[in-house]
């Protein structure tokens, strides 16, 4: 871990960088599952789908960013390659080949309430380190709006 001067103690930083590891994996394999289904979605209601899914991709790229970026203010590195996210991400795998509108949903639907789950535990997790609770917080309201409007599609 890098010296900083923030004024949080190495274990709780140390705490807060493995929460924040898997949250970054997790979030970079929803960024690219997004992109995915913008990508591929096919059906009726492919163009509405088609901007919901590349607004969602570029949330999810302002989560990448915010995650990697707390890790690194902590200390810590921030492990950035496709590799690292799919060795870490808690996520459950995005089916290949999806080109129907309804399966596209499914599937983002069901990684992006695994990812709102696993930021929620970060929340509490992360006890007297209140900016990674509130970037965990932040993150877990953009999720729930999404799955919302993900949901409403199903």
């Amino acid at each position: 871990m890098a010296e900083t001067r923030l004024d949080l103690s190495p274990a709780l930083r140390e705490k807060s960088i493995g929460l924040l590891g898997p949250a970054l994996a997790s979030a970079t394999d929803l960024m690219l599952s997004t992109k995915e289904a913008h990508w591929n979605v096919k059906g009726p209601n492919f163009i509405a789908l088609h901007q919901l899914f590349d607004v969602f991709n570029g949330e999810m790229g302002a989560y990448v960013d915010d995650l990697a970026e707390r890790i690194v203010q902590l200390g810590g590195h921030a492990p950035g390659t496709l590799q690292a996210a799919a060795k870490a991400s808690a996520l459950p795998a995005y089916p290949p080949g999806l080109r129907q509108a309804a399966d596209h949903l499914q599937a983002l639907a069901a990684q992006t309430g695994a990812l709102g789950a696993l930021v929620r535990k970060g929340i509490t997790a992360a006890g007297d380190d209140l900016d990674t609770a509130d970037l965990f917080t932040e993150i877990s309201r953009g999720l729930d709006k999404q799955l919302w409007f993900i949901e409403a599609h199903i």
